[in-house]
């Protein structure tokens, strides 16, 4: 059975890497093999190869047969080109050294074309980063404008607000804060001593104010006094309340007879003119 040039797949899921072996072709893609002598990576740009030229070669030279995928890899490897020269020098079409100019001159060219690639590749990305660069200062600049419009609209409406709100300070006063004054504006309220305090809840509550209470105290004094001298006068008639009523009624009728005397000689002397 024919030998094969094919791959081996290797890495993680989405992220391939291949070995390029030398296989039986009844084995399966990922089983045993003869020789391994290359690697081939395709998720860069450039793909990666790197391969054994030399056995490349002599594989070849023996009869084995890439898959389509290396013959590809062998073919920008410049392995097939190598072979078909070497098959020139047997069939005496030119020499070996002829041979070996025309492969490095192809070699070369081939290594011209591929670095090409790459600086064109990387220029490429170069200006890719540059609009990027670019489009993002513009955003950057256009937000900033926004801002500040914003921010001048804002400035000018903070302006026109009428500036009577501050000074009118009782309007604007908040329900809390008017609690809170009033609440400062009360009196403290000082504690009396503890033994006070318990003298007056051991008083009876009557209802009425002390110095109500002294006053009546001090009268019924008087009354009891005038009683007394009124028995040692050998009065019958007991003195009481009323009879210090009487008492204090009396000032007002002599009040009365000063006035009737005073009037008496205007009478007088109008009946005399008469």
């Amino acid at each position: 059975m024919p030998v094969k040039i094919r791959l081996t797949r290797k890495g993680r899921k989405r992220n391939p890497y291949y070995h390029i072996v030398i296989a039986d072709s009844r084995a399966p893609r990922d089983g045993r093999y003869i020789e391994r002598i290359g690697f081939y990576n395709p998720t860069t740009n450039p793909a990666t190869i790197e391969i054994d030229f030399d056995r490349a070669l002599e594989w070849l030279q023996k009869g084995a047969q890439p898959t389509d995928t290396c013959r590809a890899i062998l073919s920008y490897k410049g392995v097939l080109m190598k072979k078909h020269l070497l098959e020139g020098v047997k069939k005496n079409a030119f020499s070996e050294e002829e041979a070996e100019n025309r492969f490095k001159a192809w070699l070369k060219e081939k290594e011209g074309k591929i670095q090409d690639k790459k600086d064109r590749i990387a220029k490429g990305k170069e200006a890719d980063m540059k609009k990027r660069l670019e489009t993002e200062a513009k955003i950057r600049e256009e937000r900033a404008q926004l801002i500040a419009k914003k921010n001048a609209e804002l400035a000018e409406d903070a302006a026109k607000e009428p500036t009577a709100k501050e000074t009118d300070t009782d309007d604007s006063k908040k329900p809390s804060e008017v609690v809170e004054e009033t609440i400062s504006e009360k009196p403290v309220e000082t504690r009396e001593d503890p033994e006070k305090e318990k003298e007056k809840e051991e008083q009876p509550t009557t209802g009425k104010d002390p110095e109500e209470e002294k006053s009546k105290e001090t009268k019924d004094s008087a009354v009891e006094a005038s009683s007394d001298t009124g028995k040692n006068a050998g009065s019958e008639e007991p003195v009481g309340k009323e009879n210090v009523k009487e008492k204090e009624d009396e000032p007002s009728q002599d009040s009365e007879k000063t006035n009737l005397e005073e009037l008496s000689p205007d009478t007088e002397e109008a009946g005399k003119e008469e």
